[in-house]
């Protein structure tokens, strides 16, 4: 069963199902609009250095508590009537989802502040680590203030 929020391995999670569960809240007749982030894995540092290969653990239970607090706190936002967040976890590759954000509310002017406040809180809060293997082949984990999805 769907939620609101999740994390998943890689190929788990359909942006299409996300936007057609947060169609069916029962309060969907107050939304005028949905903001969506996809975050997907780019093929270079913000260095420029090439990345072959990324590699994104989590502590999942925790993780998923963080998204939820994350999602709950969105939601009780002047506006808001839903925020749904799920993470990747896995090996992935060039141009592979890593995130979905949604936050569906009232209007445009609700919506797109709550979906940054969110997207910046999982990144900030979500025990979630990446772990980038460049072209050269050399491997590191990315510290959470190196993080630019």
């Amino acid at each position: 069963m769907l939620e609101n929020v999740g994390v998943h391995e890689k190929g788990e999670i359909s942006v299409q199902h996300l936007i057609d569960f947060i169609k069916s809240n029962r309060r969907f007749s107050e939304v005028g609009a949905v903001a969506c982030f996809l975050g997907f894995m780019r093929g270079y540092t913000s260095e420029g250095e090439q990345v072959a290969e990324l590699e994104l653990e989590a502590y999942k239970e925790p993780a998923e508590e963080a998204l939820k607090k994350i999602a709950e706190d969105i939601k009780i936002r002047p506006g808001i009537v839903d925020a749904v967040v799920h993470h990747v976890t896995g090996e992935l590759n060039i141009g592979d989802l890593i995130m979905v954000a949604m936050v569906a509310g009232r209007s445009r002017k609700d919506v797109f502040p709550a979906l940054v406040e969110m997207t910046e809180r999982v990144k900030r809060e979500a025990p979630i680590w990446k772990r980038e293997t460049l072209a050269t082949g050399k491997s590191y984990w990315v510290s959470e203030k190196e993080v630019d999805i």
